[in-house]
């Protein structure tokens, strides 16, 4: 019988073993388990499994040139989420005055973001399938030739949440603000890891980390 790996956090479903606490007995085949099954670590749905292979992957030969949509300038909202970022990179490591300076940078950016910027449910979706399709390809590509592990394992983190990310708006495209009702949004604050929930999840299941660094999301 067949196994299948959740590609985002890993879980393997076995065909033999089934999944009897959410009523998949023993035996069931993967075609048999019902569509809106979720991955019992990650929320994933069934269509974010690959089969398992020992096939292993080829690396694919790839330009480390920038070509110009790498240079170009970055939105104000861009700009605002990249702050961001760094700032929490920053009180990671005890940096609390150059956090302070950029989320003030952060703040700057985000007051003169104009709504017109935005871009629709379907513009947001395109650019992670490309990111999924071209950008992550690319990226681990260059980091395996440069040998550099810091980036391979940041590019593992930030691939999965990507996928997670395109499960979620893929399910927020079918079933709308329905998908959002009578439950909670949790984001890891290590490596961005989104789950819808009554509770968040003892473990990330991209980074590890515990439950007391996955904070829930309350709409302003």
């Amino acid at each position: 019988m067949r196994k299948l790996a959740c590609s985002i956090c890993g879980y393997i479903y076995d065909e033999a073993a089934g999944d009897p606490e959410r009523g998949i007995a023993p035996g069931t085949l993967w075609a048999d388990v019902p569509e809106e099954w979720e991955c019992p670590l990650c929320g994933a749905t069934k269509s974010d499994f690959q089969e398992q292979s020992g096939a292993p992957t080829v690396a694919q030969e790839l330009s480390d040139e920038h070509d110009e949509e790498d240079m170009r300038e970055l939105s104000f909202g861009e700009l605002s989420a990249l702050c961001s970022n760094l700032a929490k990179g920053c009180e990671k490591q005890y940096r609390n005055e150059e956090a302070e300076l950029f989320n003030q940078l952060a703040e700057y950016y985000n007051s003169r973001n104009s709504l017109a910027e935005e871009g629709s449910l379907k513009d947001l979706m395109a650019l992670i399938e490309e990111d999924l399709n071209s950008a992550y390809p690319h990226v681990n590509g260059v980091a395996a030739r440069a040998a550099d592990r810091g980036a391979l394992r940041a590019l593992v983190w930030g691939e999965k949440v990507t996928r997670i990310l395109n499960s979620l708006l893929n399910r927020y495209n079918k079933q709308g603000e329905a998908l959002l009702a009578n439950t909670h949004v949790y984001v890891c604050e290590i490596c961005g890891f989104v789950y819808i929930g009554e509770e968040a999840p003892e473990i990330c299941p991209v980074c590890k980390v515990p439950r007391k660094k996955i904070t829930e999301v309350k709409r302003g």
